[in-house]
């Protein structure tokens, strides 16, 4: 199935979404309510990271993409940013041998330029180890954001490009980071906040939008299939009108 942009032609419906991209909301709130420091909420939204990525694989999801921090978080409490950093770590260390065993590829894209040696060792690391795997792509979007990444593609295409002052999206594209994904069939964020926080600025265009109070470490299989059932219930006509999708249909 290729990589079509949806804003150049309409691209291929699978049976189930082939992309599913996640906001992680609501650890330390989840923690709050229970009267517990916020990185323990932090901690818990690790579990339900693996949670979910069993019920990607059972489902037959091709590709999963976390936002698990924005370039935005740098702004938070510098005790809260390093407790994130030395779980990432720990996370990578605990959690890359099982997702290898299982054919997951694990990809981290943002501006790892901030991040410690130890951190871009592990990051790299792990990518090297689950290079090979097809069976789910979980892509990591750490020090990230749709801003940076649309500047940094433009950029590499002005680059790659000397001279040329107009540019079409199939030159732009495969520069931005995550250009060997398609576009999201889904975007799900959780926690009860409703917008997409500078995340895959360029690639949510066409994706349906499922927001939930549920708080990240409460997210579970039950509540992706509740995600998935909504997405089914949506009519994609990518400009089109209701119409001509059931022409298609006849057709078909």
């Amino acid at each position: 199935m290729s990589l079509l942009s949806s804003t150049i032609a309409v691209p291929e419906q699978p049976a189930a979404p082939r992309h599913i991209a996640l906001i992680m909301d609501g650890n330390g709130r989840w923690a709050t309510k229970r009267f517990l420091p916020r990185v323990a909420g932090h901690v818990k939204g690790v579990e339900a990271v693996r949670g979910i990525v069993e019920a990607c694989v059972e489902r037959n999801i091709e590709f999963l993409t976390l936002f698990a921090f924005s370039s935005e978080n740098w702004r938070r409490p510098a005790e809260e940013v390093s407790l994130l950093m030395r779980l990432f770590v720990t996370a990578l260390d605990r959690e890359v041998a099982k997702m290898h065993a299982n054919g997951i590829r694990l990809r981290v894209v943002g501006d790892l330029s901030r991040f410690d040696a130890p951190l871009k060792k592990a990051i790299a690391d792990a990518e090297r180890k689950t290079a090979n795997n097809k069976r789910l792509i979980v892509t990591v979007c750490a020090n990230y954001g749709g801003r940076w990444d649309i500047l940094q593609a433009t950029g590499k295409m002005a680059a790659a490009h000397p001279g040329v002052t107009e540019f079409t999206e199939e030159q732009f594209a495969p520069h931005l980071a995550m250009a060997y994904a398609p576009e999201p069939d889904l975007f799900i964020r959780t926690g009860g906040e409703e917008r997409i926080s500078n995340f895959l600025l360029w690639q949510l265009a066409y994706t349906e939008l499922y927001f939930t109070d549920t708080f990240w470490p409460d997210f579970d299989a039950r509540a992706l299939g509740l995600a998935i059932d909504s997405y089914f219930q949506r009519e994609r006509r990518f400009g089109r009108i209701s119409a001509q999708i059931e022409d298609q249909k006849k057709a078909s």
